[in-house]
């Protein structure tokens, strides 16, 4: 059905919404894709206007040069520690702990997540632990990591790994749990057992969700790093801090802040990838 408003200058379709060629688009639109190009350039413009800032507050000495240095000093600072310092070692040390951490927490969470979420006794078992345990802030545990582990590998990893099961296990339940009952269902009536329909369902349903989870909880892995390496520690992103604050190197610091920050950038592009790669289907159906 086609009218038209004001003499005929406005088209509507059946329904009376205008026509998408004539619909003016807005600056801002609930759930809308924009161009790619869009989303560099804002991206990119977010950081633009956050170095420019942090150079405007050193300029104007609205900050103190001494503890917050200007951008290009935090850069050459870095390029210092990277040359002359070997900071390439501790970085991919610390990359190897997150690494490890996060696998062996993967490990156990994802297996006993999908059964949580799949069977309410086990849930109604297993949950009543992983609840309480939740709300234990990991650091509480590094007297006893340092007496059980001593100060090598073990007690950092140990860390890592407890400060982000308890809450992946939990999101992966929760994500498990979405999977519409209908498909479960419908294979029960196709006369599939229990471990068929886990195994072709449940699990095929779950895993993009899954996929987000572990990257979102990736992120909080990372924000435990420092304090792993802090204790006892001579190696690592963390060791390298607490070293320059003996020497009140500020440039140094923050360079290991930034470099925290990119090497997390980047592990969070390589899940969004793998998720794309993985489950082309899911972004075709939101784009």
């Amino acid at each position: 059905m086609v009218s038209s408003a004001k003499g005929g200058k406005v088209r509507t379709e059946r329904g009376g919404s205008p026509t998408g060629s004539r619909r003016k688009r807005r600056w801002l639109e609930f759930k809308t894709p924009i161009p790619r190009h869009h989303t560099i350039a804002l991206g990119i413009s977010i950081w633009v206007i956050f170095f420019a800032l942090w150079e405007a507050a050193v300029a104007f000495q609205w900050v103190n040069a001494l503890f917050v240095p200007p951008p290009q000093k935090v850069l050459a600072g870095l390029y210092k520690l990277v040359v002359e310092q070997g900071f390439l070692t501790d970085v991919v040390i610390s990359v190897y702990r997150i690494a490890l951490s996060f696998a062996l927490a993967c490990a156990i969470a994802i297996p006993l997540g999908i059964l949580m979420g799949s069977f309410k006794r086990v849930e109604a078992f297993v949950n009543p632990l992983v609840s309480s345990w939740r709300y234990l802030p990991a650091p509480s545990f590094i007297p006893l990591l340092l007496m059980w582990f001593g100060t090598g590998e073990g007690q950092k990893i140990a860390l890592l790994f407890i400060g982000v099961i308890w809450f992946l296990i939990t999101i992966i339940m929760d994500h498990v749990k979405s999977v519409r009952t209908e498909l479960i269902e419908t294979s029960m009536t196709l006369g599939g057992n229990r471990w068929q329909i886990l195994r072709t369902v449940v699990i095929p349903a779950s895993m993009p969700s899954i996929l987000v989870a572990m990257r979102q909880m990736l992120a909080v892995s990372w924000t435990y790093l420092v304090i792993a390496e802090i204790v006892a520690a001579t190696t690592g992103i963390g060791a390298m801090m607490m070293r320059a604050k003996r020497f009140l190197h500020v440039e140094q610091i923050m360079a290991g802040i930034l470099v925290i920050g990119v090497l997390g950038l980047t592990f969070d592009y390589l899940f969004r990838l793998a998720h794309r790669l993985l489950f082309p289907y899911i972004n075709e159906r939101e784009a």
